[in-house]
């Protein structure tokens, strides 16, 4: 039985950035989240149709930070090591900062968006521009093969066919390969209250103790699990086609962790929601206050996570004058839903009193970066609850 915990109000899909003109089409959806009792799974209590969120005009690139940049070398690097695979596929590669790490003449990768998917062939490296699903990794396994690695980061949250999507991993898994994948964590999300993880293309927040049941059910286990602190939070899980691999303590020690924080209780999570409404409370009278005294307030970084937050607590120009990110495709337009307009860094950070955190996730690599604004102004965050860096 799906139990609905959350309702985070009408959203709008959270990279879409604007042009004013296209405003008055803008396509907006309820965004609650649910919580299965009997697979243990937390999920959209909606979910957006695919090709409105990952298409030609999709605009998060991996490799704009350098704190992912060097996480995807690194993680390259130690898969190298551990696994020496023969055979790569990555699903969802984005604009191949994982990839191209390896040599492409061993790696296939399978990438919706278009826009990124050009980028890679043109690297050198095979790409389906297609979604995820179980004819693709047939044809995968009939055009090139079976594939040792098989490796995708903040993807496999994104695809709403779980059952699909990891039966098409088994097939596409040669004997002794592995299976190795990253996503947010939901005990980081229930531990730091970041609802923020919460938005259009998140259609599941997964535990280990939901994962292992899901692989189970298509021919494959997770033998170990990593904690991670990218993206606010995350797991490294490795799997496995069933029996071939020894499992490691570290699937036992996160089954208990889970098991202690109250993970299979729903009041768990209708204790989260409360936790949810006083953050928004509390982050709308600081921003309230600090305009009334006339201080002047931007955004740092045009986040999905801030469109959540925005379109949540109904955060729009009247409180926040205007987000600056570096992304150029995002520039000279509107957020998502709350229509805040976008700019540059070049010298929109000068004369701010306060900046809300959209990438809060990055604040240490942000706090290095914008030391000069620190001398004088102020970032805002919400996680793990409303203060000031």
């Amino acid at each position: 039985m799906k139990i609905k915990f959350l309702d985070l109000g009408m959203q709008p899909i959270a990279n879409n950035f604007l042009l004013p003109s296209e405003i008055k089409d803008e396509f907006k959806f309820h965004l609650t989240v649910t919580f299965d009792t009997n697979t243990k799974l937390v999920s959209l209590g909606e979910f957006v149709p695919p090709a409105r969120m990952f298409n030609d005009t999709y605009t998060y690139h991996s490799s704009g930070s350098n704190t992912m940049t060097n996480h995807f070398r690194d993680t390259a690097k130690i898969l190298k090591t551990k696994f020496n695979p023969e055979t790569v596929l990555e699903i969802g590669s984005n604009d191949g900062v994982f990839i191209k790490n390896f040599d492409s003449n061993s790696v296939v990768a399978v990438e919706p968006c278009g826009n990124f998917a050009n980028i890679t062939n043109a690297l050198g490296y095979k790409t389906l521009e297609e979604f995820w699903t179980l004819p693709v990794a047939k044809q995968i396994v009939k055009e090139n093969g079976s594939r040792d690695l098989i490796y995708a980061a903040n993807c496999m949250c994104h695809i709403q066919n779980l059952s699909e999507a990891f039966s098409a991993i088994e097939t596409c898994l040669s004997d002794n390969g592995v299976f190795v994948f990253e996503d947010p964590s939901l005990l980081q999300m229930l531990d730091r209250g970041s609802y923020d993880q919460i938005y259009d293309e998140h259609a599941h927040v997964f535990s280990i103790t939901a994962l292992k049941h899901l692989l189970a059910n298509n021919g494959l286990q997770v033998f170990n699990v990593e904690k991670l602190s990218v993206h606010g939070g995350s797991n490294r899980v490795y799997a496995c086609k069933t029996g071939t691999r020894d499992i490691d303590a570290s699937v036992r020690n996160s089954l208990s962790e889970e098991d202690a924080v109250g993970i299979y209780n729903v009041d768990t999570y209708h204790n989260f929601a409360k936790r949810v409404e006083q953050s928004k409370h509390q982050l709308l009278c600081l921003l309230l206050e600090l305009k009334r005294r006339n201080f002047k307030i931007i955004s740092y970084g045009a986040t999905s996570k801030s469109t959540t937050v925005f379109n949540y607590c109904g955060i729009d120009d009247s409180l926040i004058d205007y987000i600056i990110d570096t992304t150029p495709s995002k520039q000279g337009k509107l957020s998502p839903g709350m229509h805040i307009p976008v700019v540059c860094r070049e010298g929109n950070l000068s004369r701010v009193d306060y900046a809300f955190l959209g990438a809060w996730n990055y604040e240490e690599e942000i706090c290095n970066k914008e030391n000069d604004f620190l001398k004088t102004g102020r970032f805002i965050t919400h996680v793990p609850y409303v203060r000031l860096i």
